[in-house]
């Protein structure tokens, strides 16, 4: 059984707690918190012990579970890494491309596992449908949100557009060569709501939007590739395939098919809804985190997924920098 500690008791940090008490291969030994009314709040909630210091939890705990503001991943990451620990680490990986990449050294030096919270990996709409994905051509990305105040001190990009840029690098396998994107902060002082297109090596474009001020609640990526359609809802965890084959000999009278015309033949469309299977996405990630510390695995969203996606996400801030900058003038 591994030893556990959280670091960081908030909203996300206290739904980590609460399942890591539910996952076999961990004992939970304690957290910690900055505020001491937090701390007591949880302690006294969860029944665990709370520590003063980080260090200190650090030093009893065979895995470290980062759910801190952004700004301190890094520094919480080095003290774990230094210390020879595994690190479950929060989406985005750090708060900046250079404070990853030093991560990304630590870690292979310490020769510990890393895995990141990017939760939309484990979503069972998405997993149904991965078997489907090859080679997409173009994809459509909305992840809409209504206004919370809680995490517009960074860009919508980093708070919301980074689940799908995660998700969009994970199934384009080739390198981005273009992007280019725009966004407005309407009632914070970043932007809040955000559109980014990305153009890949090998053809495939990728269009996402973002935004946090929106009227209603939207998870939904549209992936097309050659005879293939796939519809994936993240937020009502639904997914629907469309598929196109060729028909040979007669066409059966009952099925959908399209005539290519000019003695190109037909097509046959078939339409799927991949079994879904409900499940706790954050419960999933931990435990499978568990499972490839014990069995010497590579975690499924690594370190370097991480730094990938945050890599590109502030290409797509800079890029909407110079769209403000070009605007204002």
């Amino acid at each position: 059984m591994l030893k556990i500690g959280v670091l960081g008791a908030g909203h996300l940090g206290k739904i980590h707690i609460k399942l890591i008490q539910q996952i076999d291969n961990y004992e939970l030994v304690g957290f910690y918190d900055p505020s001491k009314e937090t701390a007591i709040k949880v302690a006294e909630e969860f029944g665990i012990k709370a520590f003063d210091e980080v260090d200190d939890l650090i030093e009893e705990v065979d895995v470290v579970d980062i759910v801190t503001p952004t700004l301190s991943h890094f520094d919480c990451a080095v003290k774990a890494i230094r210390q020879s620990k595994h690190i479950f680490i929060e989406k985005p990986i750090t708060n900046t491309v250079e404070e990853a990449k030093k991560l990304i050294d630590l870690a292979e030096e310490a020769n510990v596992k890393v895995q990141v919270g990017h939760v939309e990996r484990f979503n069972p709409a998405f997993t149904a449908t991965k078997e489907y994905i090859n080679n997409p051509m173009f994809i459509e990305t909305h992840r809409l949100a209504q206004f919370n105040p809680r995490g517009t001190d960074v860009s919508v990009v980093l708070d919301l557009m980074i689940h799908d840029l995660d998700i969009v690098l994970s199934i384009v396998k080739s390198n981005v060569r273009r992007i280019s994107a725009s966004g407005v902060a309407v009632v914070s002082d970043n932007p809040d709501i955000a559109n980014a297109r990305i153009e890949f090596d090998n053809g495939c474009v990728a269009n996402l939007t973002a935004s946090r001020i929106s009227l209603k609640n939207m998870r939904k990526t549209r992936i097309f590739q050659r005879d293939a359609y796939l519809s994936i809802n993240f937020l009502e965890k639904e997914s629907e395939v469309v598929r196109l084959s060729n028909v040979e000999g007669e066409a059966d009278p009952l099925s959908v098919t399209i005539d290519l015309g000019e003695g190109k033949g037909q097509k046959q469309i078939y339409f799927e809804k991949p079994d879904v299977e409900e499940n706790n996405a954050i419960k999933d990630e931990l435990s499978t985190f568990a499972d490839c510390i014990i069995n010497d695995k590579t975690p499924p969203v690594s370190i370097h997924d991480g730094y990938n996606a945050l890599s590109v996400a502030h290409k797509i801030i800079e890029k909407l920098a110079v769209t403000k900058e070009n605007f204002t003038v």
